[in-house]
Parts: C-alpha cells; structure tokens; sequence
C-alpha cells in the first residue's frame, strides 16, 4: 500500500537518460518547511504551535481544493515529527529521515492512495500493521490522500483504530470533498482547511520559479497563467512548464494564447465593445474572425463571461477596491461602458452567457450557441424593474408622448422607452381621503341603504386589487341589521366567497369602512341560494339574478375596458391565453382599478 520507489527494473532499458532525470516544476519546487507554503499560513501556524507546545493530535484532516498544498503540507508534518533534531517546527531536511520522506522512500511514513486502496481488506492490513512499532523513526505517520474515496465498511473498520491508535501512529487525511467523509470520522480528526490560493501569490512565485530556472516572462502572461489556475498552485506551476518548453527564451502573453486556445484581450474588448454597442453584425465578423485564428469556443466563452464579470463588479462596486481581471489599459474602458448599461442589463447578460456556457457542454453546436447568446445580447435592451413598470400600467397614458413613442415605435421595430407619465386624477382624490384631513372627509359619508351605492366604488378602490377582484363578484351589498353589511354572492361565485370570508379579508374590510365612515362596522359574506327562503327579495337588495352568459369575444372586449388590461395590451403586446371570467370587471367605476394600493404616486 505505501508507495514504492521505481527500480531500473521497471524502467525500460530504451529510455533515453535525458527524460529520467527531467523533473517537473511542481515536484522541485514542493515547499519542503511550512516557512515556504504559499497562502496557507494559519494552518501553518496552527501546526507549528502545537509542534512546539508538545500538543500534535493524533488525526488530522487537511481539506481544499486540488493543488492548495494538503500533500506538502502532511509530508511537511511528517518530516517534522521524524527529524532527528525533532520533533521540531523547523525540520532539517539533511537527516536520513527527512531526505527519505523527501523522495518518498521512508518505510515508516506510508502515502496512501484512497482511491485505489479503498476496501475494508486495506483498512484491515493496516489495523494488524498499527501494533507494530516503526522500524528506524520516531513515529508511523500514515498520510492518505483522496481519503473521501474509502468505501463505508472500510470507514467503519477504521474508526476505534482511528479513535485510540498506539502512541507511535500519526494519521493525516487529505481529501478535496469532505462533504463525503462521515462524521464519525470527522469528529476523530483535528480539521484544517486550506483556501485557494490568490493570483498576486501565484505570479510572485512564479516569477520566482522562472528566475531560478535561468529564464524570462511578461508579468501579463504570468498573470494570465496565475488566473487561468483558479487558485491552484500546482496547476499553475504545470502549466508553466508547459509554457517554458512551449515558448522560447522569454514568456509572452502571445504564446499563453497559443497554447490555450483563448483570445487576446483587445479582441475580447472589441467584441464585447461590439455587442455593448447593439452592432451584433460586427459581433459576429469578429467571432468567425476569432475562430479562424485557431480559438476554442469554450475558451472564447469563459473569456466573455469574466468581462461580464468585471462589467458587473464595475457597476456595482465601482471598480474601487475589487479585483477586476481585465488589465490596466482595458479597464479605464471598462468602467465607462460599466456607467452606460444598467446592472440589471449587466446581469440579464450574464445569465445568458452562463446558461449558454451549461447548454454547450452537452451539445455539438456550441458555436451556434455562442452566435446565438452574441445575438441576444445585442438585443438586450435596457431592463425596467417590474415594480415600475406595474406602476406605469396603472397610470393614465399622457397624450403628449403616446404618440411619439407610438412612432418611433414603428419606425424601428422596438418597444418604445416608457415615458414619464402625469399623475392621474384618481390619485388627487385617493391622497385627500387618505391625508391628514381624510378622517374628516371620510366621516360626512353615512353608511344607509340609500348612500351604500355611492360608497362602495371607494370601497372597492381601497380594498386593494387583489382583494378588489373577488369583491366585484358580489352581487348584492345590503344593511342586514344595526351597523353590519352583508355582501352577497351569486350561485357559482364559490371561490370570491370564500376569499372574502377569509378572517384577514374580512377585517381589512371592517377596518375600511370605519375609516370611511367614522363608525365600527361588522362585515358578513353570504352565498345565495336559488329559492331559499332567507334570500332577501330583490326590492330589498336589487335583483339577484346572474348576468347573462356572454361569449370570449365579449367577455375580451369588456376587460379591455380596464385601464390596466388595457395598458398591458398597447405597451407589453400583451394577448388573453384564455377568456376572463364571467364578471370581470364589473363595477360601477371600472376606471378605480389599480395595480396596488399603497403604489407610490408620481409628484
């Protein structure tokens, strides 16, 4: 299970010299002291003090992402406990345990691999292996990694060893999906989590690696391989090898380009530029010139959805003390295309890139997609948020601009910009009842059986529209005693009914009418039944019979009477999926709908 050092007899006698003794960046330049851990320095520091307060635990388990340093970090710890000046923070890396555990060749610290050593049969030998002590070192440091892997019998098996080990045994766990681990592991184990390291960190260490290894680079194009990374310092140092061998004496963006297949950053601004400018015509010359270049489509996506990033971060931050990816000369301009769109454009923008970016992984028309979402997003016009836009629905058309907008409308085959609209008159009388003198006004309307039906349009009005809607379904209003109005609803009118008999419903309606009135009023919802004798009789409340049954072009035509379906219809385009009920918008001011009653008004 511990991994075992190649001989010349596993290698073949073919091989050429020159690659077997060729080592990778990332193995040579593996921190080998916790002073030298890029971007880890709390755990660092947490493992350093217990070392030298005599507290090191016998578990421990090192999460992140891939590449942040958990492997350094156990071997690290490991050489640490075993050094022959140790236990010590501070190994010396001449010892034969610290140069054995270096190369990966000490018989008492055994590097597990989770993934291919996950059954309960490896977690036994290692259980029968714990009573021994260890052969040369101080300690037996198991160090497993992708430790997630192990099956749920082999966890089990592990957990008492792992609970109470012999004072000689040292487990350290790395995995990048702890969320898999049980917690009965977890509660066993001292927990250490390592973040992803940042691009400033990466380019300094690069540039450090690059100088040791007698060559140049652009501090752009080590930039570009930091972010490209994603946090990972391995990824970024195997990426540069690729790059060193791939470029020549020096390292340029140019070649970083080459060999990822991305896009310069003058031609991602002139796309976005293009498509900002709702040009999707050039958008799109500029795509098949990018593609003829050699780039990858995928690569031309990411790129596009980190400056959509940037545009968002820009308007909403102002660019000032956040990261942006684009460069120094690309980002002036940025910011300024970031003041000339809305955010909720920016992010409307951003959600079609990203969906595109879903929708391309399983498809073979990925390029189609991606001149698809350029399209869109030269269509994309400026966003209005839906609270205004009910608001502008509900108010009066302004005769003034209606028409101009209704042209230019025609002319360019787009939705005209919604005008300003004057506050309507039904607001002046809404605001008097309910301003400082309202109680006073409210209090001349005595509610009899003869004022009842000039009261109730105002009850109507300020119930809401919500409440509004069921309320026009009644078809008898009556005083049925001593301060009570009883509101009457036909046969077949069951859903209104029972809406308005609802105990909130029912006391914003009492709590409106002593507003209106002055007086306490009790509220009552009755449903009519055919020739029941407790029906009232018509002389009393009005007839009760229900209207007549009126066809989906009637019924069409009535509710584009009111003024908010109305509205709908000349701005939105909007079309009836199915006929309005029977009833809708039956009162005896259809004008008093509104989209909300406490809708703010216009100065």
């Amino acid at each position: 299970m511990a991994k075992r050092k190649p001989t010349s007899a596993d290698t073949p006698e073919t091989s050429p010299p020159a690659a077997e003794g060729y080592t990778v960046l990332a193995r040579r330049y593996r921190p080998q002291l916790f002073a030298d851990l890029v971007g880890q320095e709390p755990v660092a520091q947490a493992l350093v003090n217990a070392l030298q307060s005599n507290r090191v635990a016998h578990a421990y388990l090192f999460t992140g992402a891939r590449g942040v340093g958990k492997t350094s970090t156990a071997r690290i710890l490991a050489k640490a406990l075993n050094c022959e000046k140790g236990p010590t923070a501070t190994p010396c890396g001449v010892c034969e345990s610290c140069r054995a555990i270096t190369s990966g060749d000490d018989v008492d610290v055994l590097e597990i691999d989770g993934a291919s050593n996950r059954g309960i049969d490896e977690v036994r030998e290692i259980r029968q292996n714990v009573q021994f002590r260890p052969s040369i070192s101080r300690y037996k440091i198991y160090i497993i990694d992708e430790v997630h892997m192990l099956t749920a019998p082999a966890f089990n098996a592990l957990l008492k060893t792992l609970e109470e080990p012999p004072p000689h045994v040292k487990f350290i766990f790395a995995t990048t999906e702890v969320q898999k681990i049980p917690i009965t592991i977890l509660s066993r184990c001292q927990r250490f989590d390592f973040a992803g390291i940042g691009t400033g960190r990466i380019v300094e260490r690069l540039r450090q690696i690059v100088a040791s290894e007698g060559m140049e680079a652009d501090d752009e194009a080590l930039e570009l391989v930091a972010r490209r990374a994603g946090g990972s310092m391995r990824d970024a140092q195997s990426l540069l090898d690729q790059l060193l061998a791939f470029g020549e004496s020096r390292l340029s963006v140019q070649h970083v380009h080459q060999l990822l297949g991305t896009a310069n950053e003058d031609r991602v601004a002139e796309l976005a530029a293009a498509v900002l400018g709702r040009d999707a015509k050039r958008a799109l010359e500029l795509l098949a010139a990018t593609t003829d270049e050699g780039v990858q489509l995928g690569e031309i996506l990411d790129q596009l959805i980190e400056y959509w990033r940037d545009l968002m971060v820009a308007a909403a931050a102002g660019g000032e003390g956040v990261t942006l990816n684009a460069t120094g000369k690309h980002r002036e301009a940025l910011k300024e295309q970031s003041k000339q769109v809305k955010l909720d454009t920016i992010l409307a923008g951003l959600e079609i890139l990203v969906s595109s970016k879903a929708r391309a992984r399983g498809s073979n028309h990925g390029r189609v997609l991606l001149e698809m979402a350029l399209v869109r997003l030269s269509r994309l016009d400026d966003l209005v948020p839906l609270a205004q836009l009910t608001q502008w629905l509900g108010q009066a058309p302004d005769p003034r601009t209606q028409g101009a907008a209704a042209t230019r409308s025609v002319q360019t085959g787009t939705a005209a910009p919604m005008p300003r609209l004057a506050q309507p008159p039904e607001a002046v009388k809404k605001k008097a009842l309910n301003g400082a003198d309202g109680a006073a006004a409210a209090a001349q309307f005595a509610l009899t059986p003869e004022s009842l039906p000039q009261l109730w349009p105002q009850i109507l009005e300020q119930a809401g529209m919500a409440l509004g809607v069921h309320l026009r379904k009644s078809h008898v209003q009556a005083i049925s005693g001593p301060n009570t109005l009883a509101i009457r609803f036909p046969t077949g009118y069951n859903h209104p009914y029972e809406r308005c008999q609802e105990p909130t419903n029912l006391q914003a309606l009492e709590q409106l009418l002593r507003k209106l009135t002055g007086q306490a009023w009790r509220v009552k919802c009755e449903l009519l039944v055919g020739a029941d004798p407790s029906v009232p009789s018509a002389a009393l409340a009005g007839t009760t019979e229900p209207p007549p049954a009126r066809s989906r072009r009637d019924l069409e035509e009535k509710a584009l009477q009111v003024p908010l379906v109305k509205r709908a219809v000349d701005v939105l385009g909007a079309t009836f999926v199915r006929p309005p009920e029977e009833g809708f918008g039956d009162s005896p001011t259809p004008s008093a709908v509104r989209p909300d009653e406490n809708a703010t008004e216009d100065p």
